[in-house]
């Protein structure tokens, strides 16, 4: 098919082809997946009822979109992923810096070529990856980067300084005809954000004392915190007012969502690299995922830079990897998470939620007592105390006590415990098989279950927790 595609503007107009603006095309790709029934945006998670529909709407009525939200909400990749609802490849005049359509050309050179040679000149198929330019907004953000500046080396060449053909063009010109994506809009300059205003709304800019015409076309997405767009003087208000769509994105509002995401975005234990075989059990997940909800209902978290998806991905990584240091250690074949191993996830958390404790040193505190909670509710799913009456017996009649830590090789629960405890059950409703990892790792939240519940006491000392009657 690529070798019948039109070569010249000739051929592509006596092919019948028709000129579309790239939100005309947006918005005729997205119908045709509506009526396919097919995914907006695959890969987005937790938002097919919330945030997908208003971006549909946005993108159906021609409106450029700011997404507003919190940090680790998808925004970026929600914004990248709009180059999706874009044709496989449009045509654009060949060798033209800011991909001109071959009917309605927009640079100087390009005008001049067409002027010249008319249904001769040559033409590029331009694919939909390379339709997208994206800025992270910062205060040194300059004119020259987002628009274009003159380009000396071309006034050395001879071109007069008012002669367009000097400019070097920059991002957004540059992604003319496709979508361009600013992170962070409100940490733009002002004068910078009216420089984009002009390119958005007049189609014109001026550069170095002259004006240019640049009628770009464009689907323009931005990313703000809300804080940040909400305060006065850190947005001017035309440029506002430019965005035809506000969106506010929001956390995964359910756990199962928080789960899928965890599993998608972590990157996989190297199996091959450890010499061991990984099992995380669901409620491993489950409580990953729970810390992370509670945190960003927790009255002692600030809720205003929120708690990203991405506290719960590090978590997730940081509890895998300690259980196969584990079995490394020990020389097990079998990696299990443990509840023990959830003391490492500090060095994920850290940096990623802010404490608002009044006291010095409350912030591993109350980090705890959001894991305990954590810990009790997702046992609370599983089990009832009730179910346990046997083993909280023998910590009774025989004295016992049963030491844990993530160090300890999966033989010392067994030890502890004796053969009288029947895990079988435990283990079914927990989807786990009967092997000595997936046992330590199941007596283990059984234990620190009981111990929430007040059932059984708990001693902590050294990296280790002793439970006891």
């Amino acid at each position: 098919m690529a070798q019948n595609r039109p070569a010249t503007i000739g051929e592509l107009r006596a092919g019948g082809h028709l000129r579309e603006t790239v939100k005309q095309e947006m918005r005729r790709n997205l119908l045709a997946r509506l009526r396919e029934r097919r995914p907006v945006f695959p890969g987005i998670v937790g938002y097919d009822e919330t945030v997908v529909p208003q971006v549909a709407n946005a993108v159906i009525s021609g409106h450029d979109v700011i997404l507003l939200g919190e940090r680790g909400q998808a925004k970026s990749r929600l914004m990248r992923s709009m180059i999706q609802l874009l044709d496989a490849e449009v045509p654009v005049v060949a060798g033209c810096e800011i991909n001109d359509h071959p009917f309605a050309p927009v640079c100087a050179r390009c005008r001049a070529l067409v002027a010249a040679e008319g249904d001769a000149v040559l033409i590029d198929w331009l694919p939909r990856d390379r339709r997208y330019g994206e800025k992270l907004a910062t205060p040194d953000t300059s004119i020259a980067d987002l628009i274009g500046e003159v380009d000396p080396i071309k006034v050395a060449e001879g071109r007069y300084l008012a002669d367009e053909l000097t400019i070097h063009y920059g991002l957004v010109p540059r992604t003319n005809r496709g979508v361009f994506g600013i992170n962070e809009l409100p940490d733009l300059a002002e004068r910078i954000q009216v420089g984009l205003l002009n390119i958005m709304e007049e189609n014109d800019v001026q550069i170095r004392g002259y004006r240019v015409r640049l009628p770009l076309d464009l689907f323009v997405i931005a990313s703000a915190n809300p804080e940040d767009y909400t305060s006065r003087g850190r947005i001017i208000t035309p440029l506002k007012d430019r965005f035809g769509s506000q969106v506010r994105t929001h956390y995964p509002l359910a756990v199962d969502e928080e789960m899928e995401i965890m599993e998608a975005e972590r990157i996989p234990a190297d199996a091959t690299a450890s010499g061991v075989e990984v099992l995380v059990p669901a409620f491993m997940r489950e409580i990953v995922a729970e810390v992370t909800h509670h945190s960003r209902r927790s009255p002692h978290i600030s809720q205003t830079s929120g708690v990203s998806v991405r506290m719960s991905i590090g978590n997730y990584e940081n509890v895998i990897s300690n259980a196969i240091r584990r079995a490394v250690r020990v020389d097990e074949e079998l990696a299990v998470p443990r509840i023990s191993d959830l003391a490492f996830t500090a060095a994920s958390t850290a940096g990623r939620v802010e404490v608002e404790a009044l006291d010095e040193g409350k912030e591993e505190q109350v980090l705890q007592r959001i894991q305990r909670s954590a810990v009790n509710a997702v046992f609370g799913r599983y089990f009832t105390t009730g179910q346990f009456e046997s083993l909280v017996s023998r910590f009774d009649a025989d004295a016992i006590s049963v030491e844990v830590g993530e160090a300890a090789p999966a033989a010392s629960y067994a030890k502890a415990v004796g053969d009288r405890v029947d895990l079988a059950p435990a283990l079914k409703r927990l989807g786990l098989p009967d092997r000595p990892e997936a046992r330590a790792s199941a007596l283990e939240f059984i234990l620190e279950g009981l111990h929430l519940n007040k059932r059984l006491n708990k001693d902590e000392l050294d990296g280790k927790a002793l439970y006891r009657r």
